[in-house]
C-alpha cells in the first residue's frame, strides 16, 4: 500500500508539472503554426533581395573586417571576418575557430590547451554556437549565400515578402525564413520554418538596430513570442 501511495504521489507531481506545459504548447501550436508558404523563384524575388540588402547597407557590411558581440549574455565572439576566424568564449572554455578549416581550430579550458576527442567536442560546440548566434546577428546579409533559394511570396495584405531557404550549409540545412520588410525594404521581422522548432512560422522581430563604426547595421534585440534575444557589446570595424 505504501509503494502504491508513493507511485500515486509521483504520478500526481508529473501530471501537475507536465499538463500545464502540454496545454500551453497546444495553445501556441494551434495559434501560431503555419505551413511553409509557396512562392515564385526568379528575378522578382532577387530584386526584392537586392533592395533589402541596399536598405541595410550591404557594402558597409562587406567592408566590415571585425565584429565582436555577446549573445544572450552567454557566448562571446571576436570574429575576424576578413580572415574567417573567430574566438568563441563561453563558461570556462575558449575556441579559436577556423571557419574555413575547423580541424585547424584550437580549444582551451581554463586557458589550458585541450586535445583529443574533448577538443573535437569543444570545436563542434563552438561551431554550432557560431552558426546559430551569428545568424541572429547577420542573417539579412546572408540571403545570397551559396546554397540559398529565394522566392517571392505575396502576403494576405498583398504586400511582397522574401522567402529564403538554405539548401546547404550551416548546422541545419533546409531551414526557411520569410522576411517581411517595410516600405523602404528594410527588414522588420521574419517567420521561421526551422528544424529545431516544432512550430512552423514563428515570428521574430528585426526592428531594433544599431549602426557600427564600419557602417554595417546590426540588431541588438529580437522579440519572439514572450522571449527576448539580446546582443550586447556589438563592435563592427573595417
Amino acid at each position: 500500500m505504501k509503494a502504491k501511495k508513493i507511485l500515486k504521489i509521483i504520478a500526481g507531481v508529473i501530471i501537475f508539472f507536465t499538463l500545464p506545459s502540454l496545454i500551453f504548447f497546444g495553445f501556441i501550436y494551434f495559434k501560431y503554426n503555419e505551413d511553409l508558404p509557396t512562392g515564385i523563384e526568379g528575378p522578382q524575388a532577387d530584386l526584392l533581395a537586392q533592395n533589402m540588402l541596399e536598405a541595410i547597407d550591404y557594402e558597409a557590411y562587406l567592408e566590415t573586417n571585425y565584429i565582436e558581440w555577446t549573445f544572450k549574455n552567454r557566448h562571446h565572439y571576436k570574429w575576424e571576418k576578413a580572415k574567417n576566424t573567430c574566438a568563441v568564449h563561453w563558461k570556462k572554455f575558449k575556441v579559436d575557430l577556423n571557419l574555413d578549416n575547423p580541424q585547424l581550430s584550437s580549444a582551451y579550458a581554463n586557458k589550458v590547451l585541450v586535445t583529443g576527442s574533448k577538443a573535437d567536442e569543444l570545436i563542434k560546440t563552438a561551431q554550432d554556437y557560431f552558426n546559430n548566434d551569428s545568424f541572429w546577428l547577420v542573417a539579412p546579409y546572408k540571403i545570397f549565400d551559396p546554397g540559398t533559394e529565394r522566392r517571392l511570396v505575396t502576403l494576405e495584405n498583398n504586400e511582397d515578402a522574401l522567402l529564403v531557404t538554405y539548401k546547404s550549409g550551416g548546422s541545419t540545412p533546409g531551414d526557411s525564413y520569410l522576411w517581411i520588410v517595410d516600405t523602404d525594404n528594410k527588414p522588420v521581422k521574419f517567420r521561421m520554418w526551422v528544424d529545431i522548432l516544432p512550430i512552423g512560422g514563428l515570428e521574430a522581430s528585426w526592428n531594433d538596430w544599431t549602426t557600427t563604426d564600419s557602417g554595417a547595421m546590426l540588431p541588438i534585440f529580437h522579440e519572439m513570442l514572450f522571449l527576448g534575444i539580446k546582443m550586447d557589446g556589438i563592435i563592427g570595424t573595417k
